[in-house]
């Protein structure tokens, strides 16, 4: 075993005895919500309460890891070391303001939302994993990179010795950072899923199975994921295949994939 492999799990092991977050209440009861509930219980944590404005998802989720589910917030415990808001980002100012004043570090789990949305706190941060979540699939945290800020050292210090009880990519990553990381990881997956998504649906309008398209998509990511994307760049666009650029156009009857077709090609051709 790797030396570095080693030390990492000697971390993980120090950080579970000395991470000062042990009493963790969970706001929210989506997609990460799930995943992060379920990923502190393994780990050990307390999480004391489970919040949700709908009482029954709050209370299917807080019995999975053994905390009492709350969808009022004038019930929240005030005793707990960690306040996580695992909502969504349009709902973290308006949830924020109708929380009672706390001790315990107040963090959310958004990539676009700047910590400054949690300043009416006491203590306060961001804990992002960045990783897409389904609730029910699988995720191997260990993986998962987990972004920390804090309204001081100290909070940060916290919230990282926490995120390593989880994972051993953990990194300090201001405002700014993580809002254009937030950028990034758009382009990543959602887009490049959704480009995925119609390629599904041409094979399947005319009756050819997706699989064929399998080996060139993983020969795609194979090669995106060891260096520079652009250097890999090939296809029609690049090589200003006028003649099959038209007769592509011609063949998607959809105006907006043709609007599309055409976006895409031209951001290709410019980078080119």
């Amino acid at each position: 075993m790797p030396f570095g492999n080693v030390l990492n799990q000697l971390l993980n092991q120090l950080c579970k005895q000395l991470s000062s977050l042990k009493k963790i209440v969970l706001l929210g009861t989506g997609n990460v919500s799930w995943h992060l509930a379920h990923a502190f219980f393994k780990a050990g944590a307390d999480i004391v309460q489970i919040y949700g404005r709908n009482a029954q998802k709050a209370e299917a989720l807080a019995a999975q890891v053994l905390a009492s589910p709350i969808s009022d917030l004038d019930n929240l415990v005030e005793t707990a070391d960690l306040y996580l808001l695992c909502i969504s980002d349009n709902n973290i100012a308006e949830v924020t303001g109708k929380l009672p004043p706390l001790n315990g570090i107040v963090a959310h789990t958004s990539g676009a939302v700047h910590i400054q949305v949690l300043s009416g706190c006491n203590n306060y941060g961001v804990f992002y994993p960045l990783q897409t979540f389904v609730a029910g699939t699988p995720v191997d945290f260990e993986k998962v990179p987990i972004l920390c800020e804090g309204s001081s050292g100290e909070v940060e210090a916290a919230l990282m010795s926490l995120a390593f009880t989880l994972s051993q990519k953990v990194y300090a990553v201001n405002s700014a950072q993580r809002e254009k990381l937030h950028v990034a990881a758009v382009f990543a997956n959602n887009f490049t899923n959704h480009m995925l998504a119609k390629a599904y649906a041409i094979c399947q309008e005319n009756n050819i199975p997706f699989e064929v398209l399998h080996p060139l998509i993983e020969a795609t990511f194979t090669k995106a994921l060891s260096g520079d994307p652009a250097t890999n760049q090939t296809g029609p666009a690049v090589r200003h295949d006028d003649k099959t650029i038209a007769k592509h156009l011609e063949l998607l009857d959809n105006s907006q994939l043709r609007e599309l077709y055409k976006v895409i090609t031209k951001s290709i051709q410019n980078k080119a």
